[in-house]
């Protein structure tokens, strides 16, 4: 069974950063394009970030995040990670992700940029 596992949400004054890692088990990520997602109070869910399958390595960020957030992969922890940098109060939200073209998702982590 495949499961994905969120972690390295918390709370974090603007302009912190935090790094989010999504680890898989079930499955290798490496043969998945891999999505991060948010969805912040109120609002619907909203695409951040995606990684291609690892053979095309190419990344797509969300014009909000572009520049600041940087994802990334690594085979061998089959995890693959968001780093957040120089975060917003708008960047708070619950953070999930997701292989693409499949209903797994994570249970997600919660992200707070708040003074």
């Amino acid at each position: 069974q495949v499961q994905l596992v969120e972690s390295g949400g918390g709370l974090v004054q603007p302009g912190g950063s935090l790094r989010l890692s999504c680890a898989a088990s079930g499955s290798s990520l490496d043969y998945y394009q891999i999505g991060w997602f948010r969805q912040a109070p109120g609002k619907e869910r909203e695409g951040v970030s995606c990684i291609s399958r690892n053979d095309d390595d190419e990344t797509y960020y969300a014009d909000s995040v572009k520049g600041r957030f940087t994802i990334s992969r690594d085979n061998a922890k089959n995890t693959v990670y968001l780093q957040m940098n120089s975060l917003k109060p708008e960047d708070t939200g619950v953070y999930y992700c997701n292989m693409r073209g499949t209903d797994y998702w994570g249970k997600g982590t919660l992200v707070t940029v708040s003074s």
